[in-house]
């Protein structure tokens, strides 16, 4: 109600704004104007190498209703990347922990692209390019570090799914270094609920702050990591799996059999093989042989078994065989034969 001239009360549907008279500041109090975006709010994640890694987490993030764009090498592997994700989605359709109008929801809010420029508009950018091959890829990592921070706006943070290579190393490449923070989603990415948060020497408290709001928006617990090669999880897992590899050898009991032992004993969803096999064997040793160049500690060092897995191709899911062999992703059987003869 408002009152007019004589002292009574109008209703307020009586009350008249000449919105052409008002300026843009004006128009922004009565939300208006142009959308304007809250300092520090997270709207649109970039992921730079959508590999199956990069997949896990563009789908998780577009689940949490955050809008998500990636880049990759061509508009043939952006074609593939999407087809690949409507196939997980489909998946989870067939199990019944989703529908076919929430796929499209999902699948909307993701953007494939080649261009670096489209992730100007991103308040956090990962980089989750594959790192199946030996090394810590760290030149690669920095350059592409550098052509980030060189489209994404000052605020926006650059970070890097790092599990062997220390983020203050990484992020020594930007102009803007304390911007920088590792991320790790533990693998099986849609269903752990943690995510190791590694601190660089100059990353912002800022950074963390923001990071950490993120994390929560996808229902993650954020373990805050003071940066160590390997972090937690990868230097608990790698002694895991050798010692499983031992055990093997020594012929103290099958791959099954170790496999539902530490299951049942220890309360792990997956045994040491299942892990090895689900993470892909070259990936485990690529692993094997950063931690132990860094740390020099026997427990590190690679199990033969795991070397000679990989030289002849048998890395796991992927390939169809690992310390398993698969069919239609389901392991049917495992290559005990192989591995110990």
């Amino acid at each position: 109600m408002q009152n007019n001239s004589n002292g009574k009360l109008l209703p307020i549907t009586y009350l008249k704004v000449n919105y052409k008279t008002l300026n843009m500041n004006q128009l922004s109090e009565f939300s208006l104007g142009d959308k304007l975006q809250s300092k520090g709010s997270i709207q649109c994640i970039g992921i730079v190498g959508c590999g199956s890694v990069g997949q896990e987490i563009t789908l998780l993030i577009a689940k949490a209703g955050i809008e998500v764009v990636f880049v990759d090498i061509s508009e043939d592997r952006i074609k593939e990347i999407v087809s690949d994700l409507g196939n997980q989605l489909d998946d989870e359709i067939a199990h019944w922990s989703l529908t076919s109008s929430e796929k499209r929801l999902v699948l909307s809010r993701i953007k494939g692209t080649v261009a670096f420029e489209d992730l100007k508009d991103c308040d956090i950018v990962i980089e989750a390019i594959s790192s199946r091959q030996r090394g810590t890829m760290l030149d690669v990592r920095q350059e592409l570090f550098k052509d980030i921070e060189a489209v994404v706006r000052e605020d926006a943070i650059i970070s890097s799914q790092v599990s062997t290579l220390m983020i203050s190393e990484l992020s020594s490449s930007l102009n803007k270094p304390e911007r920088a923070i590792g991320l790790h989603f533990l693998d099986p990415i849609g269903k752990t609920q943690i995510v190791e948060v590694s601190k660089g020497i100059k990353t912002s408290n800022e950074t963390f702050q923001k990071v950490s709001r993120f994390c929560g928006m996808l229902k993650k617990k954020v373990v805050s990591i003071n940066e160590s090669p390997g972090n937690i999880s990868t230097r608990m897992i790698i002694p895991f799996i050798n010692d499983a590899c031992e055990l093997l050898t020594e012929g103290v009991a099958s791959i099954e059999d170790i496999d539902n032992t530490m299951k049942e004993a220890s309360g792990h969803h997956i045994g040491p093989f299942e892990l090895a096999d689900r993470a892909g064997l070259d990936k485990v040793l690529k692993f094997m042989d950063n931690l132990y160049a860094e740390f020099g500690e026997q427990k590190y060092k690679a199990s033969p078994i795991i070397k000679r897995l990989v030289r002849d191709g048998y890395l796991g899911r992927r390939t169809g065989k690992g310390f398993y062999r698969y069919e239609d992703g389901k392991a049917i059987g495992n290559t005990i034969e192989f591995v110990i003869n």
